[in-house]
């Protein structure tokens, strides 16, 4: 419901307060006091104006945020509200975003995605200041394998022998490849952080890859075509493909890389906007983006019975974890691994 809706709303709410007031002072009785009972007259109430949200998010969160959005249509907040979804790579998303394209929600891949909106002005400088620092959904990567894993592939070691092609998204254009690589060179680091042994298991890596495509979606869909042997992938995406019916099987590495997507509103978004924003960081919200393979955020509750997950009943299996933050941010990274120019990986790639 806009502004102006809802002042008329209590504006209308005030006079029928008076008039009722009027008519008790003036000796009328209600049915209420002639028979103990309640009034059987209820206000029915003004239905909410319909509202279109514009949502921009990256490629691999669409099956959870369709989920999402059926079920916030359900609550007050959502009734007569319709969002109208474009998803991508993430870091094309973020710049279409600041090009023009209309959005009320942005949910992307990572952090920097949403802060390089917010430098624009498009959305709040506040907008990471919550426990969460506007984190919204988790996962981590993992290895996509073909199904009965035929090479035999378990952990990081597996995947740089020769001859094994390895998919993955570009960090040109994707998120999701940021994760990729980071989870590749960060394992490698070891407890004594390595950085030689680093950059020598990520260029070993780079050796490998088949295919670098525009976002996680599209890798999946190119190793899902037959392209390469192990897809690097978030574990979402691989429960997601499972659950879908696709044949493949994933492995998550003992040591692994958290993947923590963030979300805001725009200035000029409506608060239906920030409602909905609300509902998918709420205890429901949670479940309902664990039920398509996301790992939690904060306190909430881990879902179980997770279609298309190694294990249903426990789907998100204890493991070393290790942060951006660990690397010591993201101006960090993006400086030493991803900077176009004289990052980690564009020399490897050279």
């Amino acid at each position: 419901m806009n502004a102006q809706t809802t002042r008329r709303a209590r504006i209308g709410t005030a006079l029928a307060i008076a008039a009722v007031s009027l008519l008790t002072a003036a000796g009328c009785a209600s049915s209420e006091a002639a028979d103990g009972g309640t009034d059987s007259t209820a206000d029915s109430g003004a239905a909410a104006e319909p509202t279109t949200i514009d949502l921009v998010g990256f490629a691999v969160i669409k099956s959870a945020y369709d989920a999402l959005g059926e079920a916030f249509a359900e609550t007050p907040e959502g009734e007569n509200v319709t969002i109208a979804a474009s998803y991508g790579a993430s870091g094309a998303q973020s710049r279409a975003v600041i090009a023009g394209q209309p959005a009320d929600v942005v949910a992307l891949s990572l952090t920097p995605d949403v802060q390089a909106i917010a430098d624009e002005g498009l959305v709040a400088e506040d907008w990471a200041s919550d426990e969460d620092k506007g984190i919204v959904s988790h996962s981590v990567v993992v290895l996509a394998v073909r199904e009965g894993n035929p090479l035999g592939i378990e952990g990081w070691d597996d995947i740089v022998k020769p001859g094994v092609g390895i998919v993955t998204a570009d960090p040109g254009t994707s998120g999701s490849a940021k994760w990729n690589l980071l989870g590749a060179y960060s394992q490698a680091l070891g407890e004594n952080d390595d950085k030689a042994a680093a950059e020598a298991y990520l260029g070993a890596f780079v050796d490998n890859v088949v295919s670098w495509n525009d976002s996680g979606r599209t890798a999946t869909e190119a190793f899902v075509n037959g392209t390469g042997d192990v897809l690097i992938s978030y574990e979402n995406e691989a429960i997601a493909a499972r659950a879908s019916g696709i044949a493949l099987d994933y492995v998550v590495p003992d040591t692994t890389f958290l993947i923590e997507n963030a979300a805001a509103v725009t200035v000029d978004a409506p608060q239906q906007a920030k409602d909905f924003l609300d509902f998918v960081r709420s205890d429901e919200g949670q479940l309902i983006l664990g039920s398509k393979g996301f790992r939690p955020v904060g306190d909430a509750t881990a879902a179980t019975d997770v279609e298309g997950a190694n294990d249903p009943s426990k789907p998100f299996p204890d493991v070393t974890i290790v942060t951006v933050e660990d690397l010591g941010g993201w101006k960090t990274v993006n400086t030493e691994l991803f900077d176009k120019e004289n990052g980690l990986v564009a020399q490897l790639r050279k």
